[in-house]
């Protein structure tokens, strides 16, 4: 009898990690189908509903995806490359400030952007990657962003959170840059702007304001993280809008161009700025132009017959 008792919850127990092991496989294989439509959250009260075109394009179960043929100005020079730039919407945690991995009362719908980019500056390859977490409420700040950038010389990674200030943290292989920990009065953030086009372009900041400029640039360029001063505008032209910083200060000016209606798709952009180093810097303009356009759960498209994928985005 009492082998027969043991048998039953030595079963019982294969059966509760079995059941485990499943629920955890199916999760993985739908991973964004965690991108359901938000639900109010009682730690972010939303400013407004998205509108149901908003719901149908972004709570489909799909990514968009898109790819640019890259012109970037690096040290003096333009090189070729290419960038793409991944929207998706994510269940996000506002306290751990990461993906929630499972439906909560308190997760934020967060649209997130990864934007790459990949060129060679002569022998050696630079890839960069971004990733700005902005919620689809259009009610507050991004509530983090990050960027990671690797080259032959060594790599860096800085991030921003979204808490009573923003916390600031970096790690670099430069003496003067090092690691870093900082905290600054929240503002405006340039990485913020590609998502808040993508929700309601409308509300864009325009006239004299004060913005941080891109992760990407500051790390870059070697300059101060802080809020400058920047001139915004946002002008329209035969179905496209144009939306334009300009940072006297940095001597920089970056035009954002998209389509005027919904879901208001991302063209193509320039960046205009000092290229190279010391009294011989020139300025030069970085050109993005985009090449195709696709919607589909790329994370489960990971074998290797799926690599053919790539060729439907050019690249």
């Amino acid at each position: 009898m009492k082998k027969v008792i043991r048998f039953e919850l030595i079963t019982i127990g294969l059966l509760l990690v079995l059941s485990s092991c499943i629920d955890k496989s199916k999760a993985s294989n739908k991973e964004m189908a965690l991108n359901d439509e938000p639900v109010i959250t009682k730690a972010i009260k939303p400013r407004k509903q998205p509108s149901e075109d908003f719901k149908k394009y972004w709570y489909s179960g799909n990514a968009e995806i898109t790819s640019y043929k890259l012109e970037q100005a690096r040290y003096g020079e333009i090189r070729d490359g290419h960038s793409v730039l991944i929207y998706v919407t994510e269940p996000f945690l506002p306290e751990k400030q990461v993906k929630a991995d499972r439906s909560n009362p308190e997760n934020v719908s967060v649209l997130k952007l990864n934007s790459t980019k990949k060129y060679l500056t002569g022998i050696y390859p630079y890839s960069v990657m971004g990733s700005t977490f902005y919620p689809v409420y259009d009610n507050q700040h991004a509530i983090k962003s990050s960027l990671s950038v690797q080259e032959w010389c060594g790599h860096v990674y800085s991030q921003i959170n979204n808490r009573e200030k923003f916390e600031f943290t970096s790690h670099s292989y430069f003496e003067s840059e090092a690691d870093q920990n900082i905290s600054l009065e929240k503002n405006l953030l340039e990485n913020e702007i590609w998502n808040k086009i993508r929700i309601n372009p409308s509300d864009l900041p325009t006239g004299d304001i004060t913005m941080i400029p891109s992760l990407e640039y500051v790390r870059l360029r070697h300059k101060e993280l802080k809020a400058y001063n920047v001139n915004a505008s946002l002008t329209s032209q035969d179905g496209i809008s144009s939306y334009t910083m300009t940072y006297p200060e940095l001597e920089r000016t970056l035009t954002i161009n998209f389509t005027s209606e919904f879901p208001y798709a991302i063209e193509s952009w320039t960046e205009e700025f000092k290229s190279g180093f010391g009294p011989k810097a020139k300025v030069l303009t970085t050109r993005a132009t985009k090449i195709k356009s696709i919607k589909t759960a790329y994370w489960g498209q990971n074998g290797n017959d799926d690599v053919v994928l790539r060729d439907s985005l050019g690249l």
